[in-house]
Formats: C-alpha cells, structure tokens, sequence
C-alpha cells in the first residue's frame, strides 16, 4: 500500500468521481456499463455495402430499443460493423453480440438473396468487445487503495 507522502496532493476521490460519466440506477444497483462492439460478415466478405447498409443501421436500432440498450454510436463500413453501446449490467457482452448478430442475420438473409447464395451465414462466429470508459486502471487503484485515507 503506498505510504501518504507517495499520494500527497493527490484528490483521488474527485479525480475517481470526475471520470465516471453519468451513473443509472436501477434497483439495487448503480452502474455505468458500455461496450464497444465489432463483427464481420463470414469471410470478411465487403457485402455491408447500399441497401444493405441502411437496412443494417436500422435493424441494430430497432434490437437495441427492442433490448433496452442505449446506442450511443453505429457505423457500418463493407465488411464490418462497430457499435458503441451501453447497457445494464444484466445483459453479458457476449449475450449482447449473439442478439445483434442473430437477429440481424435473419432478418437481412430473408430480404437480401444474394447473402444466402454468396455466405454459408451472414456473420463470422468471433466478434470483438472492449469495455468503454473514462477511468484509468491506475485511478481506480489509487481510489480503492486509498479508502481508509479519507474522511
């Protein structure tokens, strides 16, 4: 543990409490949960391309509102898609991927032939998640460290 001259001058309850973006509540729990999501298509094939695109960006607002998320930016490019979202912390980050993944898979194979013909599935089976924030690791460490220093 460090000695209180190593943490002299430092505030470290409001620099912890100045990072957190806006806290939500929820019985029992308080929380700020948000993830950065990213999938391709099988092959990482560029088909997210027109009519497709748009109809993505739609169908991922559409199962966001569906799952209560809170979108906070979606981006679509040919063969991959970012999505930062946030969320409770009810829903896992995989739990999450699987209902985009699926949900939008189905929906764009049924109304875009070409994507049952030229992919076995729409989506590979891997994604990619990173939780978001404005905390450091070393500001959570300094504030749980430094619990019994304070008032």
């Amino acid at each position: 543990m460090p000695t209180p001259t190593a943490l002299a001058g430092l505030d470290t309850e409001a620099s912890y409490n100045s990072c957190v973006s806006a806290i939500r509540r929820a019985a029992g729990a308080a929380y700020s949960v948000k993830y950065h999501l990213v999938w391709c298509p099988k092959y990482r094939r560029p088909v997210l391309v027109d009519a497709v695109a748009e109809r993505l960006k739609f169908l991922l607002h559409e199962k966001a509102t569906v799952l209560g998320v809170q979108l906070h930016a979606l981006e679509v490019v040919p063969d991959h898609v970012h999505l930062f979202v946030e969320d409770d912390p009810t829903y896992s980050p995989a739990h999450l991927a699987h209902q985009f993944k699926g949900y939008t898979s189905h929906v764009l194979r049924a109304e875009f032939s070409h994507l049952r013909s030229r992919l076995p599935t729409l989506w590979s089976r891997s994604y990619f998640v990173a939780s978001v924030g404005n905390v450091t690791e070393r500001a959570v460490q300094r504030y749980i460290e430094t619990q019994w220093e304070r008032p």
